[in-house]
């Protein structure tokens, strides 16, 4: 993680905890004296286009309650897409009489103390949840149908089972016939893009997670002075962010010229061929994974900046494999960069 004009500062670890990374963005602020740009406490609830290429702004200022309105040259639409979970619609699902949460409001596993938990899905969050869960619950249920076998290590009190059939009052039922009782099932099944304060007129279109029309992922294709950062996904964040970032300010900057919008299109339309041909579905147009430094290079050569180090993707690399393989001791890994190649475990 870290940003090339703000490294974090040297570590005896490798992994940092959620109030270390707060604490890193912190000093990034004070660095470069940001808070005094930014307004806080404001809602967005409407971005509309004006017809000069401007942006109207309308927010509410939380403390006073007043609306605002406000004109923009730009717009960059940084909202991230982990805040709309995604329910899945399960037989019997409303005869449930336990608890339904889904990952996103987990925050402590000291409810679940003693219970018999179901979870479903097998992404990051679900191999997390499962083994944070289990350290107080009588026992957990893993529900999942990923292509390959889960070969972590899990407590004793942990199972893995097929997907679920139904859903009864008590019990669910899985498609291999078995049936379980349960206190509390934990969704952990993906979020949705979501941009409630776009209005129609900026005509941005999501379908099951498929933004359109956007440019390398992130400029709007008809109206360039609207950005999305952050878009891709299954890459090295911080450092993609980043990038993202620096290519848009150079557009804006006019030192980097867009092509124009039919080459966008056909751009774009052989980028979504390519996946669609790999067998990818449209939740995953946005997915990076073993493409993502061909993309880091193609924004870098573009607008002239320093590409992501290859290290940084094989180090991420690494990480998701030993979090799928050790998820109980992965973060006990160390490692040392050695240059923009290679990298050594430390122990």
């Amino acid at each position: 993680m870290g940003f090339p004009d703000f490294p974090i500062p040297e570590q005896q670890k490798s992994y940092l905890s959620q109030a270390e990374i707060l604490h890193f963005l912190n000093l990034y602020a004070d660095h470069f004296d940001i808070r005094k740009l930014i307004k806080f406490s404001h809602h967005v609830t409407d971005i509309s286009p004006l017809d000069n290429g401007k942006w109207k702004i309308t927010a509410i200022n939380k403390p006073t309650k007043e609306e605002v309105t406000s004109i923009f040259d730009a717009v960059m639409i940084c909202n991230g897409h982990y805040n709309q979970p995604i329910y899945p619609k399960l037989p019997g699902q409303n005869k449930f009489k336990g608890r339904q949460l889904h990952s996103h409001h987990y925050r402590s596993p000291d409810p679940f103390k003693g219970n018999n938990v179901l979870v479903i899905g097998a992404g990051p969050s679900g191999l997390e949840l499962t083994l944070k869960i289990s350290d107080v619950a009588e026992k957990v249920v893993l529900s999942h149908h990923s292509k390959e076998p889960i070969t972590t290590k899990y407590p004793s009190n942990v199972e893995l089972k097929p997907d679920v059939r139904c859903i009864r009052e008590k019990e669910v039922e899985f498609i291999d016939g078995t049936c379980c009782c349960f206190d509390a099932i934990f969704y952990c099944t993906g979020y949705e893009y979501s941009f409630p304060f776009l209005n129609k007129s900026c005509g941005i279109t999501v379908d099951d997670n498929h933004i359109q029309p956007l440019y390398k992922h992130m400029i709007h294709m008809m109206k360039p002075t609207m950005c999305f950062i952050g878009i891709p996904f299954n890459v090295c964040a911080f450092q993609m962010f980043d990038l993202q970032a620096r290519f848009y300010v150079k557009y804006l900057d006019g030192d980097l010229k867009l092509p124009s919008e039919e080459e966008m299109r056909e751009d774009t339309e052989k980028d979504m061929q390519l996946r669609w041909e790999k067998g990818y579905n449209k939740r995953q147009a946005h997915m990076m994974g073993p493409g993502q430094r061909s993309y880091y290079n193609d924004l870098a050569t573009m607008a002239n900046l320093i590409p992501i180090d290859p290290v940084i993707v094989k180090l991420r690399d690494e990480s998701v494999k030993r979090l799928h393989t050790d998820l109980m001791t992965f973060r006990e890994d160390r490692y040392k960069i050695v240059d923009k190649e290679t990298f050594v475990k430390v122990y």
